[in-house]
């Protein structure tokens, strides 16, 4: 008899440590989840690490995987959720070591990394790809294997506090013109006016920025063919990106030093929920993490309003699941990953990231406060922000560079530095010249 409610306790327990116990060792796993699953009795144990733990995203995934066992009952699974980017500094740990999962998510670098040492299972096999939309299949099979599956698509957007706004006679800027004009409005009046992170906040501008006519040009997959030649400069493409940035810092527009130390989805949601600041630059899935904090205050989430005539929607095809190609459980795991694609399955944990699903149907998410980004995902304004066609882990490397800019940096010296990393990638991996 399987043992739901035990397993419950057991995986939310397992969380709670995955949380708390810091990044060492086998994080997130306890004897209490462990004894459920040998009650039991199943035949096989699959391992699942991933950077899932808050409270929404872990109940829909206890529910797949309660669901799973019930299809499948002679497989028991269970999950440990590490908040990144402390995850992937555990991931690669494990993975030295030999200690690793069956199953487990990746990002754009490590699908290029470890798909490149052979630690990836190809996932072409599974009955559940020809649902993807021909978006998510751009990148998942962008080197003719397919080394993962994507259980959402993730937005990055401008939260709007739309009572300050009203407060002070400010409207939701739609326009890079209207941008100027309400944020220099509020830093006239001694209001920084966005909360910027650390990491995906300025890095997201700079690429929607840069990036766009690439995706409009007609013929995308051939511009990002001649980044990864070397026939095209990326880091000078990637130049206006920087110089916007740069831009909103010398207006006062975001305060440097607070960026510096602001970690996102996190520090940022408490200053934002303060309310005394109209604008935030983060994840849309971040909109239930600042409901939690009772902010006292209606806000929206708009795309980008970056450009002379319009804005811009930073995606990524996300969450992805990849399958340890040394696991001794392959088959069962890709079993699992090819159940997680489901539609009804992979619609539940999509809502609980106030996300986008990744398959071809057409959903509206449910949450009133993302609505407004949806149309962004078609009418040909979206960006990735990090493709999987491009031989280069933009990224992280995008992060370095905005890191470089709020420590007093210029759009030329952060152009100066990416060139440096891609030049350091192409040396240490081999990738990237065709």
């Amino acid at each position: 008899m399987r043992l739901i409610k035990r397993m419950a306790a057991g995986l939310a327990a397992a969380l709670l440590l995955g949380v708390l116990s810091g990044c060492g060792g086998r994080q997130g796993e306890n004897i209490v989840f462990d004894s459920a699953l040998e009650d039991a009795g199943s035949e096989t144990h699959l391992t699942f690490f991933g950077f899932k733990y808050e409270a929404l995203n872990v109940m829909a995934i206890e529910d797949a995987l309660h669901r799973y066992m019930d299809t499948y009952p002679e497989v028991s699974i269970s999950y440990d959720g590490i908040k990144s980017p402390a995850y992937f500094d555990v991931l690669e740990k494990r993975l030295a070591t030999g200690n690793e999962d069956d199953v487990f998510m990746v990002d754009h670098e490590r699908v290029l990394e470890l798909g490149n040492q052979g630690k990836l299972a190809d996932l072409s096999g599974l009955s559940t790809l020809d649902s993807f939309s021909e978006l998510a299949k751009s990148q998942m099979d962008a080197d003719g294997k397919v080394y993962y599956v994507p259980t959402s698509i993730s937005a990055f957007g401008l939260y709007c506090n739309l009572d300050l706004l009203k407060q002070h006679g400010q409207t939701v800027p739609e326009t890079l013109p209207e941008l100027q004009a309400v944020c220099d409005y509020f830093v006239s009046e001694g209001i920084v006016p966005i909360v910027a992170n650390n990491d995906i906040s300025l890095k997201t501008v700079a690429i929607a920025k840069a990036m766009l006519p690439i995706y409009q040009s007609g013929h995308t997959a051939e511009d990002i063919a001649r980044f990864n030649s070397g026939q095209a400069d990326l880091a000078q493409a990637l130049r206006p990106g920087f110089a916007l940035v740069e831009q909103m810092l010398d207006r006062g527009w975001i305060d440097a030093d607070e960026a510096l130390q602001t970690a996102k989805t996190k520090d940022d949601l408490a200053l934002f929920a303060k309310g005394d600041r109209p604008f935030m630059l983060t994840g849309a899935w971040a909109v239930s993490r600042l409901r939690d904090l009772e902010p006292g205050f209606q806000f929206e989430v708009h795309p980008y309003p970056i450009l002379e005539d319009g804005s811009v929607l930073v995606i990524n095809v996300d969450t992805r699941i990849s399958v340890n190609a040394d696991s001794p459980n392959v088959e069962q795991a890709k079993q699992f990953a090819e159940f997680m694609t489901q539609k009804d399955v992979m619609w539940e944990f999509v809502e609980s990231q106030s996300s986008f699903s990744p398959l071809e149907e057409n959903r509206l998410a449910k949450d009133k406060a993302i609505q407004s980004i949806g149309p962004y995902l078609n009418n040909g304004r979206s960006v990735l922000g990090s493709d999987d066609n491009l031989h280069f882990p933009i990224w992280d490397m995008t992060r370095q560079c905005v890191v470089e800019l709020l420590e007093g940096g210029d759009a030329d010296s952060a152009t100066t530095l990416l060139d440096a990393q891609i030049a350091k990638w192409i040396h240490t991996e081999g990738d990237g010249a065709e």
